[in-house]
């Protein structure tokens, strides 16, 4: 294990949050598994104070590249309870993806966010499903996009699927597409241009 790594997790335990989260950053650029259960039960204790959010989002990124699939348990059942905070969704959405494309059932993690009816969550998934360019079936496409259109084009929902789409295919997904490029949002625009030149953007999550 990296010297690097080993600092960043004694760090994990800094009584500064500050200093915790910049330990979970520095795990989440390494991605060094040895760390998985460290931030695991680091997260554990985070959730218990509201006041830390950000802290808390960089620790739930990092169990996304750091993790293993047996954390997915814990990360379900922390999205859902109703305390749990915006952006603890938003990063669940995306590790619950990243842990799941590691057993090969993403599409059934993805198909899991999007019957949860919670938009942070699944804004989290399919910001993973980005940035990890992952090519999906027709029927989960469709899935998706039927979830997405149901709401306002305003909506920074919008975004993510926007950049996904450059590896996706099919009608739908070109005049979804193309429906993004003349919508309100400004950034989704710039997005979906770029996916429909098959080009996925320098764009990355916080």
């Amino acid at each position: 294990m990296a010297l690097d790594a080993v600092e960043a997790i004694s760090q994990l335990q800094d009584r500064s949050s500050a200093k915790r989260r910049s330990a979970a950053r520095r795990l989440r650029t390494l991605g060094d598994p040895s760390a998985g259960p460290a931030l695991l039960e680091a997260l554990k204790k985070e959730v218990r104070d509201s006041r830390t959010w950000e802290t808390q989002y960089q620790m739930t990124m990092a169990l996304g590249t750091c993790g293993s699939p047996s954390d997915l348990s814990y990360l379900r059942d922390l999205v859902l309870q109703r305390e749990t905070l915006h952006a603890v969704h938003t990063a669940g959405g995306d590790a619950i993806v990243r842990l799941s494309y590691m057993e090969h059932s993403h599409t059934e993690a993805i198909r899991w966010c999007l019957n949860t009816g919670n938009e942070t969550l699944v804004g989290g998934a399919l910001q993973a499903v980005a940035m990890l360019r992952l090519v999906l079936d027709q029927e989960t496409v469709t899935y998706v996009l039927d979830f997405i259109e149901a709401r306002y084009p305003h909506d920074g929902i919008y975004f993510w699927p926007a950049v996904a789409s450059a590896g996706w295919t099919g009608q739908r997904v070109h005049d979804f597409l193309t429906a993004c490029v003349t919508g309100p949002r400004s950034d989704v625009a710039e997005a979906a241009t770029n996916s429909l030149a098959g080009n996925y953007g320098t764009y990355r999550p916080l």
